[in-house]
Parts: C-alpha cells; sequence; structure tokens
C-alpha cells in the first residue's frame, strides 16, 4: 500500500461509494450519475476504470469476485478496505476545515458524515472562521477600490466574491448549530444507503 495516498476528488467519492456495498465499476459509475454527484466533478467510463486500477494498487480497494451476466464481459467486484476507509476520513478533516479550493471542498461537505459529529462541527467551524477572516480581506480590498475610484468594470470578480463569501458564511452560521443537535440524524445509516442503491437499481 501506498504510504499516504494523493487521493482525487473522484477517489474518494468511489471509496466512500463503496462503504454502501461491494460493487464493480459499471455499479459504481451509474449510481454516482443516477445521484447526480457528477453535478461536483465530471464522471466518464474511462476516468472511473482509471480511478479504480490505481486505488487497487495503492490497497484502498480489493477485488472480491468476478461476475457474468449472460453474455456481457466479466465484472469485477471491488470493496474498500480498512486502508481505504481511513483515507476518506483524513481526507475529509483536510479539505472540510479550510480548502479554499471548491470541488475538493464539495466533496468533503458531502462526505462529512464519514467524521464523527463532534468532529465535523469543529472542522466547519474552523472554516467559518477562515470564511470570516477573507470577507473582511476583501471588504477592505473592496473599500479602498472605491476609495480610489476604480471602475466597478474592474471589480466584478471580487464583488461576487464577497456575496459568495457572505452567503456561505451565513449557511455555515445556521448548519454548525443543527449538525451540533442530537436530533440532527448523523452517521452511517446501513438501511437508509441500502434503500438509496437498491431504489436506484429499480429505477
Amino acid at each position: 500500500m501506498v504510504k499516504d495516498p494523493a487521493l482525487t476528488s473522484l477517489g474518494v467519492m468511489v471509496l466512500a461509494l463503496l462503504s454502501e456495498g461491494d460493487m464493480h465499476p459499471y455499479e459504481m459509475a451509474r449510481l454516482l450519475r443516477a445521484r447526480r454527484d457528477d453535478r461536483i466533478i465530471p464522471i466518464s467510463n474511462g476516468t472511473l476504470y482509471h480511478t479504480v486500477s490505481r486505488l487497487n494498487g495503492q490497497g484502498l480497494l480489493e477485488e472480491v469476485g468476478v461476475d457474468r451476466d449472460g453474455n456481457r464481459p466479466e465484472r469485477t467486484t471491488y470493496a474498500v478496505t480498512p486502508a481505504g476507509a481511513d483515507a476518506v476520513r483524513e481526507w475529509v478533516r483536510r479539505e472540510l476545515g479550510g480548502s479554499r479550493r471548491q470541488t475538493p471542498f464539495r466533496v468533503a461537505l458531502a462526505e462529512a458524515h464519514n467524521l464523527d459529529r463532534d468532529e465535523a462541527v469543529d472542522l466547519l467551524t474552523q472554516r467559518l472562521a477562515l470564511l470570516r477572516e477573507e470577507l473582511a480581506t476583501i471588504g477592505a480590498a473592496l473599500d479602498g477600490a472605491g476609495t480610489r475610484d476604480v471602475p466597478e468594470q474592474y471589480l466584478l470578480e471580487p464583488i461576487r466574491h464577497r456575496l459568495m463569501l457572505q452567503a456561505e458564511i451565513d449557511w455555515l452560521g445556521t448548519l454548525i448549530p443543527r449538525i451540533s443537535s442530537p436530533d440532527f440524524a448523523w452517521g452511517p445509516d446501513p438501511d437508509h444507503l441500502l434503500a438509496k442503491r437498491k431504489a436506484h437499481q429499480n429505477g
């Protein structure tokens, strides 16, 4: 196994998907698309198969069987390994609390339930503090541009960025207390995941 594997966002999504049960790459691709995870990251069959092969080589997933359906080609079924499950949690920890990269953060947020509730709350609280600092910085820069009469046409991107920062800050400000409450469902729910998987299989 590779020490401290460098996971891609798609690799994390594949490993997290396998936590629901063993499956072959064709089913992985179908489920990811059915759940609209391709909104976050493009998913092509070639990229997915390459990712599965690389994760297998890193010891983060493993082959657990080969089956054939009629005249279709054989399909190899994979399972996540303990090292793979650990790698997902470590990746989510790194990206959830302070990542300024939007795609990895969105994947980490989608998989935040793999962490303990208190840890997820702490990491999101760290992110909230960083976003507030960033908002103050960009606000000061825009104020300075205003005093210099910089035309607004040159400030469209930072103005948008400030609005997006404020929206996420407001959202996190309401989300963190909700997750902190024991009334907010959190953590593995095998029955729910199995039901979702069967629904997509039958859909």
